[in-house]
């Protein structure tokens, strides 16, 4: 193996070398999952709730993916000269022809990419982050709700809406239009002791952040639901943050004309991952 081999941030399936088909149905439709998530001297972040979130939406489509023993061995490999950094762990159908039906002998290709851990900048951290509204509406599929699945489309379109570099993500509506998440990360709000989390049963991003603080809240004295949430409803909450495997937890201090003075919540969250961002 040579260095620009080893160093090319990328494995697909398990080899540094290797190349993925043009017919490749994750590429043509969409067809597979995916996570991303840190990596510190080797620990995915939360790795056996990752591990299993995998598993889960792989199997919501009918699709294998390699023993957990084997894929963190490559992420290791992948991430072996990196202190701290992401990977995105992609799973597709593998090669098919033309058309939509799933071939009798389809192969699932697995990729591994890593990329440089983001650097946020410092006033963000400390005093939260600005969001816009998307004027894009979620659609409904119940059969892919919560599914991290690679047609992410609906999520490329409303993060363009806004080009201002003032807004870190978007805020995304479903079709009536009830709160669902932002463009990269799962989203809570705070009213006193209690934590609301949209319920995610029509469309959205099951986020294992997201998961992870639903069973931890008790630490922080916080009682967790997952529920409908309005925009109306939102802007009356005392705290409001945004959370996924790369960040930990944001918190949101502006939505439009909308704002949230409150932000100590995303720091103890990320503390208690050991997210030192």
């Amino acid at each position: 193996m040579n260095s620009l081999q080893k160093n090319s941030g990328i494995l697909i399936n398990g080899q540094f070398d290797a190349n993925l088909p043009v017919m490749d149905r994750g590429l043509a439709y969409g067809d597979g999952v995916y996570r991303t998530f840190v990596v510190r001297q080797g620990t995915p972040l939360l790795w056996a709730m990752q591990y299993q979130k995998l598993l889960h939406d792989a199997q919501q489509l009918n699709l294998n993916i390699c023993p957990a023993e084997q894929l963190l061995h490559e992420i290791q490999l992948l991430s072996a000269d990196s202190v701290q950094c992401v990977i995105k762990v992609i799973i597709t159908r593998g090669e098919g022809g033309r058309g939509y039906a799933i071939p009798a002998n389809c192969m699932e290709n697995r990729i591994l990419v890593l990329s440089e851990y983001p650097q946020y900048a410092e006033h963000i951290l400390e005093h939260g982050a600005k969001i816009f509204l998307c004027e894009l509406r979620l659609s409904h599929q119940p059969k892919l709700a919560g599914i991290k699945h690679l047609n992410r489309l609906e999520n490329v379109l409303a993060r363009s809406e806004c080009k201002l570099i003032e807004f870190q993500d978007g805020l995304l509506l479903d079709q009536n239009d009830n709160v669902v998440e932002c463009t990269s990360g799962n989203i809570f709000a705070r009213f006193g002791n209690q934590l609301i989390t949209p319920k995610l049963h029509d469309c959205g991003v099951a986020g294992v952040v997201r998961d992870w603080i639903i069973q931890q809240s008790h630490q922080w004295s916080l009682e967790t639901q997952e529920s409908m949430l309005t925009l109306s409803q939102l802007e009356q909450a005392d705290e409001v943050l945004m959370t996924n495997s790369v960040i930990g937890a944001m918190n949101i201090s502006q939505l439009n004309n909308i704002t949230w003075h409150h932000n100590t919540l995303a720091k103890q969250i990320r503390k208690a991952l050991g997210i030192s961002a």
